[in-house]
């Protein structure tokens, strides 16, 4: 018997569609994917990577080479002074938190040795952190009164032709005057830090820069807050305001011969 050969099977009723574009956010993300096995970042060349090294290097020999000198200064100028291996080793840990070159650092260490000399004798003095914000007013080496201290902010003021600066106030200085109740002619670089245009004829504010105000040489001064008339408000920039109270209080100590020691 003939073997019968099977059926071809029927034809699917429902035809397999047509491979489709990806569309859409689909779309984006997939030409997307496909693009990114494509270029490669170049790799830098031996020679760009030995410059870079060679930079790094003479970096790293500058730093130590500056750390080096920075310790020489500052044991040189140890060996002069007479403090105390504690004091030094205090003095040492405070500069150590700064971030000074040779010139900082001898002002720096300067006044620290000269604040620790005044602790050694019978008079009084004042001290002013910048960093703490922390006034005080001594007397040896007993601490006769402690108070918070605004520190102005040094500025660049500039109006036209005329060029106002206040640079940041650090070393040991001797008060030069000190003045209760003036009357404060306002100055234009007030008008020009606030941004207001100054008055034809500038006025004059009783204790228009504060009840008290302790003079310090280049027109620095330590002064109590301005009245409320007063267009300065807060501490004058590169200067240094404190509570009125607190000055009040050590008023009649302060001379022209008491030392202010700021760091």
């Amino acid at each position: 018997m003939e073997s019968q050969k099977p059926p071809d099977p029927a034809p699917s009723a429902t035809p397999t569609p047509p491979a489709r574009e990806p569309s859409g956010i689909f779309a984006i993300r997939t030409r997307f994917m496909r693009k990114r096995g494509g270029k490669k970042l170049p790799r830098p060349g031996s020679g760009t990577l030995l410059v870079l090294f060679l930079l790094l290097l003479a970096g790293g020999i500058g730093a130590a080479v500056h750390r080096r000198v920075l310790e020489l200064e500052f044991e040189s100028r140890v060996a002069r002074s007479q403090a105390t291996p504690y004091e030094i080793k205090r003095i040492r840990q405070e500069l150590a938190d700064l971030e000074l070159d040779e010139k900082e650092l001898a002002n720096a260490l300067d006044t620290r040795l000269k604040y620790l000399q005044a602790s050694k004798r019978n008079e009084f003095y004042i001290s002013i952190d910048t960093k703490r914000k922390d006034f005080s007013f001594h007397f040896a080496d007993k601490t006769l009164r402690n108070a918070p201290v605004e520190v102005g902010a040094p500025r660049r003021i500039v109006a036209g032709k005329k060029t106002w600066i206040f640079a940041p106030l650090t070393g040991a200085f001797s008060v030069e005057s000190k003045v209760q109740g003036g009357a404060w002619r306002v100055p234009e670089w007030v008008y020009r830090a606030n941004e207001e245009k100054r008055p034809k004829s500038p006025p004059t504010v009783e204790n228009g820069l504060g009840k008290y105000v302790i003079v310090l040489p280049n027109d620095y001064v330590i002064h109590s807050p301005p009245s409320p008339e007063s267009p300065l408000k807060g501490a004058k920039p590169g200067s240094f305001m404190v509570p009125e109270a607190d000055l009040a209080a050590i008023w009649k100590r302060i001379g022209p011969e008491t030392r202010v020691y700021i760091f």
